[in-house]
């Protein structure tokens, strides 16, 4: 069997990358992409057998590109993954927390960071990715410099973590989608994410929301998203528990289609287990 490619957004050692390894095994090949489109362009080109895209983190919200291109794409879902964040603060090997004068990363995960780095008076530097600013480090060898990183990226860069888990909050999640082309198989675990939208007339949305209370199906999110070809004008994402060959589920599906204005089912997948936060070693200084 030959090895799957995965595509994702980043350098190598990507928080995304690490959500590969955690659904696909250490042996899938990844596929670092530029830009999310080029992640969807990828897997719909077929230069990828999948792709792994953020969709929402628990601390920042949702991520409004990656949903605005399952809108777009022909692409379907495949799976989603629940990845525990953890961020690091790393250096060259042999330098000390004391040699540090400036921390770079991603201005997300300086500020997921900020509580940790304040306590250490660090300026912050923004930089385009959190394993760019790892990968930039082991490249220009700056000794005063340290980076937010995963764990991945210290291991792939030859960086050495000075404190693991500086995240401000532990319950630091992100989830991901994994796309792919046509329907993933049958699973009786399953979740269903769609996109829909309303006429625009008094109670429409609460008339689509209803085929599912009524037939007791549980909705796991409900977000708006402006529709971008009508201003003002507002499309629905919408994840519910069951497969949408399920018979509640189907029938649900059937009856929002003589309701909304358009319906794009997105995807029928396993639903992913949360890890645990796994929080014993949060912000362990290993140099003073």
């Amino acid at each position: 069997m030959s090895t799957q490619r995965i595509a994702f957004q980043g350098e190598h050692g990507a928080f995304s990358e690490e959500a590969i390894r955690q659904h696909f095994g250490p042996e899938a090949e990844s596929l670092p992409c530029h830009s999310f489109e080029d992640i969807f362009t990828a897997v719909d080109e077929g230069r990828a057998q999948f792709g792994v895209v953020p969709v929402e983190n628990s601390v920042a919200g949702s991520i409004n590109k990656s949903y605005d291109l399952l809108l777009e794409y022909d692409l379907k879902i495949w799976g989603e993954i629940f990845l525990r964040v953890r961020h690091n603060l790393m250096a060259l090997p042999g330098i000390t927390l004391e040699a540090i004068t400036e921390v770079r990363s991603h201005p997300q995960a300086l500020a997921q960071c900020e509580r940790f780095l304040n306590r250490y008076g660090w300026p912050a530097k923004p930089w385009y990715d959190t394993a760019g600013s790892a990968k930039d480090l082991a490249q220009s060898q700056e000794a005063n410099v340290a980076v937010i990183a995963s764990q991945l990226a210290a291991q792939i860069y030859n960086l050495e973590i000075l404190a693991p888990g500086i995240e401000d909050m532990t319950a630091n999640y992100t989830r991901f989608f994994v796309i792919g082309r046509g329907d993933a198989p049958y699973h009786e675990k399953a979740k269903t994410s769609l996109v829909f939208a309303t006429f625009h007339n008094p109670g429409a949305l609460v008339a689509c929301l209803n085929e599912f209370a009524s037939r007791n199906i549980n909705l796991t999110k409900l977000e708006s998203r402006p529709r971008r070809n009508r201003p003002w004008h507002y499309v629905f994402h919408l994840d519910f528990e069951g497969h949408w060959q399920d018979e509640r589920q189907r029938e649900a599906l059937t009856a929002l289609l003589s309701r909304a204005a358009f319906v794009k089912l997105l995807g029928s997948y396993p639903a992913a287990t949360m890890p645990s936060a796994n929080t014993s070693g949060q912000a362990e200084l290993l140099q003073i």
